[in-house]
C-alpha cells in the first residue's frame, strides 16, 4: 500500500473478489451527500467496486451497471440511498446538472461512473478512484482525496484496510 502523498493511497487488487472487499470497506464509511468518482476505462473493474461498496453500504439491492438507464439507486433498510450513476452516455456536464444531482447528493452517496466525462458538474470535493487493468485478475487502484472530508475518509478506509 504505497502512500502516494498525503491525499492518496495506491493498491494493487490481486482478484474481483478482493476489489469487492476493498469497495466494502469504503462503502461501510460512507454517508449522505458523499461522491466517490470511478475511473477507468471498460472492463477495469469500476462496478466491481460498487458491488462491494454497496455491500459495504449495506444495501439490500443486487448492484447492476447503470450503462443504459443512468442512474440506480440501492436501499438500505434505515432507508438510506446509494446512487450509482454512469456518465458514459451522458453529452457532457449539462446532461449531468440536468439530472439534479445536487437533489440526488442530498439524499444519500453518489458513486459515479466515468466522471471525467461531467468534470465540470462535480461538487468541489470527493473521493477520486482511479481503476486501471494491470492483466487478467490485477487491478490497480489509485484512491485520491479532495477536501478535508474526503481525506477523512481515505484515513479510515486506509485503517479498516491496512491497519495502524
Amino acid at each position: 500500500m504505497p502512500i502516494l502523498d498525503p491525499n492518496s493511497v495506491e493498491f494493487f487488487s490481486k482478484s474481483s473478489d478482493q476489489t469487492k472487499r476493498l469497495g466494502s470497506r469504503l462503502g461501510s464509511s460512507l454517508n449522505i451527500g458523499d461522491v466517490i468518482c470511478l475511473s477507468g476505462n471498460l472492463g477495469s473493474g469500476k462496478t466491481t467496486f460498487v458491488q462491494g461498496m454497496a455491500n459495504g453500504w449495506g444495501s439490500l439491492d443486487l448492484v447492476t451497471s447503470p450503462t443504459f438507464v443512468i442512474i440506480n439507486q440501492y436501499r438500505k433498510a434505515d432507508g438510506g440511498i446509494l446512487h450509482h450513476m454512469d456518465a458514459y452516455r451522458l453529452s457532457g456536464a449539462i446532461d449531468a446538472i440536468d439530472l439534479d444531482m445536487d437533489q440526488i447528493i442530498s439524499t444519500g452517496a453518489l458513486v459515479i461512473e466515468w466522471p471525467e466525462l461531467i468534470r465540470s458538474a462535480l461538487p468541489q470535493n470527493y473521493l477520486w478512484i482511479d481503476l486501471t487493468w494491470v492483466d487478467e485478475f490485477q487491478r490497480r487502484i489509485v484512491f485520491t482525496a479532495k477536501g478535508i472530508h474526503y481525506k477523512e475518509i481515505l484515513n479510515e478506509f486506509r485503517k479498516k484496510t491496512f491497519g495502524g
